[in-house]
């Protein structure tokens, strides 16, 4: 379930909204009490999450209005989720617990979709990147780690693995990996896409036998053994057949938070976004245009 993972929150405030905005009539709630209407829906939920769900909805817009995401694509991708676990009923149950329903996945899957499609075009992923991609995941790496918090301590452990201390001893005194670190520091066999993409990187083009210089990722410092090397014993499924599903884990791996907002950002200046909510008008509008403003103010 790797698509919906860019996907932006779709939060119960912004369905609340989208469907006060479009109500019939001018009341959504009688009571004994008195009545609320439309407008104070509205502005109650402005008032409290306005920003985020107008952002959402002017990012969907704008998105949509770059690139195609047809009813075929989220449902081809729900099937492959479903595929993914052991029965229906687990996936049913999956679902109702975490997203309230298939249809609200949908949602998720689809947003998820435009924004990787945003993504994507910034970027040069070859068919041989894709091959080398594919192979990766048909073989199989062994390994073990030691994790440290800082770049001195793996310096200092790598320089006594130099001097000839045993691994699984400084293991055992200096891994942060508690998990492992119960097993020798083992993480046993994996394939590409199971480890974050730096620690990867590194583990597939070591031969069996090495240790690696130290590897920084969002989790501090590895020193990477690898103890084998091998082909899975069933293929992962034709490459041509999975060229689409590789180029989207591709993407999700090479996606920086950064280049993310910063590349959305772009879209929608280039979209000329004009809000007419009261409260909201700046929400859209970068600091220049703001000192801009001012300046022309005074």
């Amino acid at each position: 379930m790797k698509k919906w993972t860019l996907a932006a929150t779709i939060s119960a405030s912004l369905l609340a909204l989208a469907a006060c905005n479009s109500s019939d009539g001018d009341v959504v709630a009688t009571t004994d009490a008195g009545d609320i209407t439309k407008e104070e829906f509205y502005d109650e939920l402005k008032d409290r999450n306005g920003e985020a769900v107008l952002e959402e909805l002017v990012t969907i817009k704008v998105l949509e209005d770059k690139y195609d995401v047809t009813d075929d694509q989220v449902n081809d991708e729900i099937e492959k989720m479903k595929d993914e676990f052991g029965s229906p009923e687990e996936f049913d149950s999956m679902v109702e617990q975490q997203f309230g329903g298939e249809e609200a996945l949908k949602d998720l899957v689809y947003v998820g979709m435009l924004q990787e499609a945003a993504i994507s075009e910034d970027m040069d992923i070859t068919d041989e990147d894709l091959k080398e991609y594919y192979d990766k995941k048909n073989t199989e790496v062994d390994a073990q780690h030691i994790l440290v918090e800082d770049e001195e301590t793996a310096n200092e452990v790598k320089q006594k693995l130099d001097d000839g201390e045993e691994f699984e001893d400084l293991v055992a005194e200096y891994s942060t990996d508690s998990g492992s670190a119960e097993n020798d520091g083992s993480l046993g066999y994996f394939s590409a896409g199971d480890m974050i993409p730096e620690f990867e990187e590194v583990a597939f083009s070591m031969e069996p036998g090495e240790i690696s210089d130290p590897v920084q990722s969002q989790f501090g410092y590895h020193i990477i053994k690898v103890n084998d090397v091998r082909e899975k014993e069933e293929t992962i499924g034709d490459f041509e057949e999975l060229k689409d599903e590789l180029r989207s884990e591709l993407v999700l791996q090479q996606a920086d938070q950064e280049q993310i907002q910063a590349k959305l950002q772009k879209i929608i200046e280039e979209a000329n976004v004009d809000v007419k909510a009261d409260g909201l008008e700046d929400l859209f509008k970068t600091e220049d245009e703001g000192a801009d403003t001012s300046e022309t103010e005074e």
